[in-house]
């Protein structure tokens, strides 16, 4: 068996539903930018691959894989839709899942965790809502200095069910007079918590040890800048993130196996990429945190079906290669798809005293204000777009005349 030919498909994945209003489209924006790789041989096998973001593929990182044998690249470091692409074919022409090209299997199933952008309370509830409705018993949501995390959290605690848990992404940002109090808070009054990454910067050691020695929620590290097993050594974190390129993240993934370390796999994409993601853990021993990759916001897919959980996990596929099935026609109608445009946007972050702050596009908090990331409590932010609102030329011209202005 030897490759044939190469497709690089850029496409657009249509947004689920509850996004189709301006703040949905402007806080969702280049979500639906998808690259899809599509490989052929000369047996008449194809292979798919996704990834989102539309990370550009260069042509000299194709170009030496025609006339070779796909299986001379296990455990490749490539583009990851170009590389699940080349594992999907490998497990077809075998007649096998592509766990099986991995390792052996450990899980028949693995968690899946539900996702979207920060939003103000209210749209969280709802977003929480919809997660549990579809199945999920984990949600990720990353921390905003445009919004109060403890109301956020509150709001999410209202219509979450029992042993629900949010996971809170912190964006290693902080120092730790302003992380410690706000984790304090989140696991003496909010037991929905149930996860906390990236609380502190990833340079901060100390600090992780610290933290995690006050803490008992588990610290998730996304991106141990010591390669990882200097970090376990040091028992800076409980579960370590992994994900990317498929033959770091296998070495990875096993490497903690054998230091009894818990890790999460987190890649973006679509149903393919869910698929390629459980082939993942279903051979890393101790890949039993949830997985996370996107596949919730899409109203549709490219694929002829669905890897929905239930009662928050989600079944490894057991058909040859990804075990999920391309739809031909809405991988032409995905290509054809306009991506979301880019809108111009007037950012009115609310102030605890009653104030407004205008800011031309996204407010940053932290350099408008001098506050750290959350040690602001009692605000939230709104997006003005031209069409719904009456007074955006106004503001628009007092923004280009003044810069940003408190009102």
């Amino acid at each position: 068996m030897k490759i044939t030919d190469i497709e690089v498909i850029p496409i657009a994945m249509p947004l689920a539903k509850r996004y189709d209003n301006h703040h949905g489209r402007t806080r969702m924006y280049d979500i639906d930018q998808h690259v899809v790789v599509k490989i052929h041989t000369d047996n008449g096998l194809i292979g798919y691959g996704d990834y989102e973001d539309r990370p550009a593929i260069a042509p000299e990182e194709i170009e030496p894989l025609i006339g070779r044998n796909p299986f001379n690249f296990l455990h490749n470091n490539f583009n990851m839709a170009l590389g699940m692409a080349l594992y999907d074919i490998m497990g077809k022409y075998l007649e096998v899942p592509a766990y099986k090209l991995m390792g052996q299997k450990v899980r028949d199933a693995v968690p899946a965790a539900a996702w979207t952008r920060p939003c103000p309370p209210e749209i969280f509830a709802e977003e929480i809502q919809r997660a549990v409705d579809q199945g999920y018993r984990i949600f990720k949501m990353h921390s905003d200095a445009r919004y109060d995390v403890i109301e956020q959290t509150k709001a999410a605690a209202e219509v979450a069910p029992p042993g629900f848990k949010l996971h809170w992404d912190f964006n290693h940002n902080r120092t730790m007079g302003v992380v410690l109090p706000i984790v304090a808070e989140l696991e003496r009054n909010h037991p929905v918590v149930g996860f906390i990454e990236d609380p502190l910067p990833w340079t901060d050691i100390d600090g992780w040890r610290v933290l995690r020695s006050k803490t008992q929620l588990p610290l998730i590290m996304h991106n141990p800048q010591l390669g990882g097993m200097q970090e376990v050594l040091r028992g800076v974190a409980d579960i370590y993130m992994i994900g990317g390129r498929i033959g770091d993240t296998l070495q990875r993934g096993f490497a903690y196996s054998q230091a009894n370390i818990q890790t999460l796999l987190q890649q973006s994409g679509n149903t393919l990429m869910k698929a390629f993601t459980l082939h993942q853990a279903a051979v890393l021993p101790t890949a039993t945190a949830h997985i996370i990759t996107l596949d919730d916001q899409y109203e549709d897919d490219i694929t002829t079906s669905y890897l929905l959980p239930i009662e928050g996990f989600c079944r490894v596929p057991d058909g040859a290669g990804l075990g999920v099935e391309v739809d031909e026609e809405k991988l032409k109608q995905a290509a054809q798809r306009e991506p979301i445009p880019k809108r111009d946007i007037i950012g009115v972050l609310h102030l605890p005293g009653g104030r407004k702050y205008y800011t031309l596009g996204e407010p940053n908090v932290e350099t408008l204000t001098g506050f750290e990331e959350g040690a602001l409590r009692g605000i939230h932010c709104e997006r003005l777009v031209k069409t719904d609102s009456p007074d955006y030329d106004r503001i628009q011209k007092r923004l280009q005349a003044e810069g940003p202005f408190i009102a």
